[in-house]
């Protein structure tokens, strides 16, 4: 794979250049993102170069909002690498790869994750066998870290290598969690808050003070919600796909699932709309708010029930891993 760039400069100039052509089509915008992530990769490889890598297989997988191809204009680094075990030449090399693509990526205008889940992190990066035993060991433990590091890894998306790798480790998680059902319920208990955001009267509930005073947070009031909900649900059913919608729409095909089209329908509302209201920043935080004085009445009413029917939606998934669990 050679990049078509000499530097991550180039990169970024190109990436800021081209990058507002997406504002209607999220699915375009996310491609252009895995375009941009494979060329910091492709200079990454030729710039930290051993002898024998060439025959080293492994994966460079993409988490969070980018695993799950739901991006907005402007995103922070969620990934990590999973490689054939091999000589410790090879985790120090994956290693230093890890740490090359995390300096490729920020320099080509993707913030590091401030909770350090990229592959410049060993936790993040290591051979496959390490990571069975890691996730089996996170499943073990059930602290809110681990669960929620379980959550994070489920969202996984192999951009660069060998697809297998992480398709194995997700079905290594089904079938634990289907020998032990109460992992589930764990799963939920630890993921399953909402921002209110919708008060008694179906005012909207926006930020009282600071920078976003008077707008609403659009991700933990609403993407979040539904982006967990969703999850719980696919890891339930054993579905490997990691978008919302790709998610939904297997889900749909499942008996008990009747209803889950209009939430197909505003979580791809939500996705417009983020990219509608989008404004100049280099500020990550501040693509998560929108400003309710914008909004006409139509709109005000179409974001009341997509925030309303979050809420539903939350109150469907836990009786329905209750049930299971029972």
């Amino acid at each position: 794979m050679e990049s078509s760039f000499n530097s991550y400069h180039s990169v970024k100039k190109w990436k800021k250049e081209k990058i507002l052509k997406f504002r209607s089509d999220a699915s375009a915008l996310n491609d252009f993102h895995d375009l941009i992530m494979k060329e910091v990769i492709s200079i990454a490889l030729d710039r930290i170069k051993v002898e024998r890598a060439s025959s080293w297989k492994f994966a460079w997988f993409t988490m969070g909002s980018s695993g799950r191809r739901e991006q907005g204009f402007l995103s922070d680094q969620d990934h990590g690498l999973v490689f054939e075990a091999g000589a410790d030449e090879a985790e120090a090399y994956f290693l230093e790869l890890g740490e090359e693509i995390s300096k490729g990526l920020k320099a080509a205008g993707y913030p590091y994750c401030e909770g350090n889940v990229m592959s410049s992190n060993p936790l993040w990066c290591k051979s496959f066998s390490e990571w069975k035993e890691q996730i089996h060991a996170w499943m073990q433990e059930e602290s809110l870290q681990t669960m929620r590091n379980l959550h994070i890894f489920y969202d996984s998306r192999v951009l660069t290598g060998e697809e297998k790798y992480i398709a194995e480790l997700k079905s290594f998680i089904t079938v634990n969690i289907q020998k032990s059902p109460h992992l589930l319920t764990r799963m939920m208990e630890t993921s399953m808050h909402m921002k209110k955001s919708v008060g008694p009267f179906g005012q909207f509930l926006a930020e009282e003070k600071g920078s976003h005073q008077g707008e609403l947070d659009l991700k933990y009031s609403a993407f979040i919600p539904y982006v967990n909900a969703v999850r719980i649900l696919a890891v339930k059913e054993g579905i490997q796909d990691t978008s919302t919608i790709a998610r939904i729409n297997k889900i749909i095909k499942i008996n008990e699932y009747e209803g889950m089209g209009k939430y197909r329908n505003n979580f791809a509302a939500l996705l417009k709309w983020r990219l509608l209201s989008y404004r100049q920043t280099d500020d990550y935080d501040d693509t998560h708010y929108i400003q309710l004085k914008t909004l006409s009445i139509s709109e005000r009413n179409e974001l009341r029930d997509i925030l309303k029917d979050a809420k539903k939606l939350h109150q469907f998934v836990v009786r329905t891993i209750q049930k299971g669990a029972g």
